[in-house]
């Protein structure tokens, strides 16, 4: 029989307001700034007066922690959900100033309407009509009296019902007795239990991840500096999206301001890359995993708890230890220096724009790799080579797609014990055999998916080598994926679909090129076997139709680059399958190519 390990117990909001105010429930902010328009603060009043339910909060109790005097404290409760409905009823009860969505302290001011018994968002005009309270702060402070707002109410509304005024006051300051859920959970449940009691409970189904559970602890942590580490990962997150919130966070969080973070961080006021906008969990799992050896997120939530893994007790010095780490980790990852060069290695790489990005994880273990390679003092042309060689294997043995953080344990774990350079070596010999490039690559390219990371990594190997686009003489294949050029079918779409071909088909990555749009334009639906004919007449001195080659070596070497057999020129492919079949092979040599130009 299980033992239930988690309690729900009703509360006055008036009670977890209070609670809050003193610390008994950390409020851990995973989302900052608070996100809630007011809109919905003023929604959550109505439900609140209207008597209708708000959902249920739930708490993780912290555990309970031996501190270096040898004495235990009793872990603090983390409000895990139900942040927003908390914070927007401290603002508007309250009166308590919230930081939106620009980074800048606001009041978020709901007035009310006693004799429509009505809630909105306080704007001018509200404010000039004597029928609205423009503020129900003012109904809740502590020292409000109910009859001296109603005289005051009916002295400026002299034709209200005061008997009706007064008790719907009366009736809106009773909102703070309503009765919320608090669902609390016990200190000894895993994560998993945790994230999956509250997928159950959570109203809108949200998944609560491992990262958010870490963010959790960090947040609610002041005595090793947890609270202002979260606003360093949240705020260099958001920064790298919008660099121009810099000057709002530097004059609106001026205590931030004064932190060692917000200079580290100042070069992203200037930048527009967007190649890797970390979120906070990608800065997490690059943090710990790179500074701590281990891949999984529980693992830090644990530590930075202060699990001992040996005895399997709860210690301070541990907790310290951690957030010092963690702390390390962060001004690493944030570092100009360290982020600019892993987004170099990835360009230089071929992987131009962030739509060439598809698998963040695979980004995220090459900045790892890049991180232990500094550690270990290995040369920067050496980290380089290995940073390039195990992305490219990542992607091309989708090595994170499946369960990244199980991949990231092993793989850190293993680069411990073993150094980079060796266990890097190793696993790419053992991933990518011989085999790979001429027996698996060529079959993993039979996809339609024009997102498939085999089709990214060939154009990628073009960018890279420097093809000329499809029939091009002086525009490169970077050229056109910087200035989004056309991705051209060989064998077009619309005479496919006359040969009854499905868009499984007709899609298939094997019949795409990179092509300037006027070409694109050229050729339109003809037949292959026409237009190539014209092709080899316009190299002996026939019409220039599509480009501007004119010379037969010229042409081939094109051909060549972008992976088309030759036999297309002289009528000895015309048929759609046979050609799928040879280009799969000819791009499985060209992605093996650029392979060992990244070595």
């Amino acid at each position: 029989m299980s033992t239930q390990r988690y309690s729900v117990t009703p509360h006055p909001i008036e009670t977890l307001l209070t609670w809050v105010k003193s610390g008994e429930i950390a409020i851990p902010e995973i989302q900052r700034p608070f996100v809630w328009d007011a809109i919905k603060v003023r929604n959550l009043l109505d439900s609140l007066y209207q008597g209708y339910p708000v959902g249920y909060l739930i708490a993780w109790r912290n555990p309970t922690v031996k501190l270096k005097d040898g004495t235990s404290s009793a872990g603090k409760r983390i409000l895990i959900d139900g942040q927003q409905r908390v914070t927007a009823l401290m603002a508007a009860l309250l009166g308590m100033e919230v930081v939106n969505k620009r980074y800048r302290t606001v009041r978020i001011r709901i007035a009310f309407h006693p004799i429509e018994e009505v809630f909105e968002v306080r704007n001018p005009a509200i404010v000039k009509d004597p029928a609205w309270i423009d503020d129900v702060a003012s109904v809740f402070a502590p020292d409000a009296s109910l009859m001296e707002l109603s005289e005051e109410y009916i002295a400026k509304n002299p034709d209200a019902d005061r008997r009706r005024v007064s008790l719907v006051l009366e009736q809106l300051r009773k909102i703070i007795y309503n009765h919320v859920g608090l669902i609390e959970l016990s200190d000894d449940l895993d994560i998993e239990t945790v994230a999956e009691i509250f997928i159950r409970v959570n109203s809108a189904g949200a998944e609560l991840s491992q990262a958010d559970f870490a963010m959790s602890k960090i947040a609610v942590n002041e005595s090793f500096g947890g609270n202002e580490l979260r606003k360093a990962i949240d705020y260099f997150c958001h920064l790298a999206v919008s660099p121009e919130s810099f000057s709002h966070i530097e004059k609106n969080d001026r205590q931030f301001a004064a932190s060692e973070f917000l200079p580290r961080m100042r070069w992203l006021k200037d930048v527009n890359d967007d190649l890797y906008d970390p979120t906070y969990t990608d800065m997490l799992r690059v943090s710990f995993t790179s500074e701590f050896g281990r891949g999984k997120l529980q693992d830090l939530v644990a530590l930075l708890s202060g699990r001992n893994f040996e005895t399997k007790q709860y210690e301070e010095s541990i907790a310290e230890e951690s957030f010092t780490k963690l702390r390390n980790g962060v001004i690493r990852f944030m570092n100009q220096t360290n982020f600019e060069r892993l987004t170099m290695i990835l360009r230089s790489s071929g992987f131009l724009t962030s739509n060439m990005i598809r698998s963040r994880n695979a980004v995220n273990f090459a900045y790892i790799i890049y991180l232990r390679g500094r550690s270990e003092n290995l040369p920067a042309a050496e980290i380089e080579q290995v940073v390039r060689r195990w992305y490219a294997m990542s992607i091309l043995t989708r090595r994170y797609s499946g369960s990244p953080e199980s991949v990231f344990d092993f793989d850190i774990r293993q680069i411990e014990s073993r150094g980079l350079r060796a266990y890097a070596d190793s696993v790419i010999e053992n991933e990518l055999p011989d085999t790979f490039w001429t027996g698996m690559l060529p079959q993993l390219l039979d996809t339609s998916s024009a997102t498939s990371p085999y089709f990214i990594a060939y154009l990628a190997a073009q960018a890279r080598l420097g093809d000329r686009g499809f029939l091009s003489r002086d525009i490169t294949v970077r050229d056109l994926l910087l200035n989004r050029g056309d991705r051209h079918h060989i064998f077009p779409r619309e005479h496919l679909k006359r040969l009854k071909y499905s868009r499984g088909q007709y899609n298939q990555i094997a019949n795409f090129v990179m092509a300037q749009s006027e070409i694109n334009i050229a050729i339109n639906d003809r037949d292959p076997k026409d237009y190539f004919a014209e092709l080899k007449n316009q190299c002996v001195g026939g019409a220039l139709k599509y480009g501007a080659i004119n010379d037969i070596d010229e042409m081939k070497a094109n051909l060549e680059a972008n992976c088309v057999p030759i036999g297309m020129l002289y009528g000895e492919i015309t048929g759609y399958e046979e050609f799928l079949a040879e280009r799969r092979r000819l791009m499985a040599q060209k992605i093996k190519e650029w392979f060992k130009v990244l070595s």
